[in-house]
């Protein structure tokens, strides 16, 4: 995750949990490198990475297990997904997913997502995700936090106008620190017109294991829908 300010290329998080399943660390050494995006600072040919064209790009930053973001891409299949996420044992989770149903439609980045930002094209994407992103929740930790000014600087950016940041927590006082921060930016509009614009999730919503674990806790998601001017 990135700082509100230049983090000075700190990565904060974790890349590794238990020891991978047998199955899991052949997915990791075979299919990653498959759908991985391509090393080094150039700037990606988006379209080039599917196997077949596509009507939109949408990207998920910090997809988790990935069960968002396989749903989306499974139900959007002329849409190119991208999903970024550096903790290992969710990528694999992911790519089983991908085995089993076959997508073709998404490809990934097993790296801080601040890292290819830079080389995604200028209003290339329709559409972004940031679903329960870590909230670090001690105030000294808290300049850790994805969302901040320089981010969705970065944001916007690669994102065309009229297109939805979607952002979910579960966490009364990351929300409101987005809703300031977006404020601040001056570069989205926050679409909600009453509180079941921000109680409710969105459509064909196939929610989050974290998500289920958060409720059974007793927390109450928000779901953020912003679009970029």
């Amino acid at each position: 995750m990135v700082a509100e300010q230049d983090r000075g290329g700190a990565f904060y998080g974790r890349r590794k949990g238990h020891r991978l399943r047998d199955n899991h660390a052949r997915l990791i050494a075979e299919v990653l490198p498959r759908l991985r995006l391509p090393a080094g600072a150039d700037p990606l040919d988006l379209p080039g990475l599917f196997p077949h064209p596509v009507s939109d790009i949408w990207l998920e930053i910090g997809f988790g297990g990935g069960e968002h973001l396989l749903a989306r891409a499974r139900e959007n299949p002329d849409v190119g997904f991208i999903g970024c996420e550096p903790f290992v044992n969710g990528m694999a989770k992911l790519l089983a997913g991908v085995e089993e149903h076959g997508v073709s439609n998404l490809r990934v980045w097993d790296d801080d997502a601040v890292r290819v930002l830079p080389r995604l094209p200028a209003g290339s994407i329709g559409r972004v995700f940031v679903l329960y992103p870590d909230p670090w929740p001690k105030r000294r930790h808290r300049k850790r936090r994805f969302i901040g000014l320089e981010t969705l600087a970065a944001l916007a950016r690669i994102m065309r106008p009229g297109a939805e940041l979607r952002f979910a927590t579960d966490i009364d006082d990351y929300a409101a620190w987005t809703l300031a921060r977006v404020a601040r930016s001056g570069l989205f509009d926050w679409q909600a017109e009453r509180a079941d614009d921000w109680r409710r999730p969105w459509a064909g919503w196939p929610g989050t294991r974290y998500e289920a674990k958060a409720l059974r806790e007793g927390r109450s998601p928000m779901y953020l829908t912003f679009v970029r001017r």
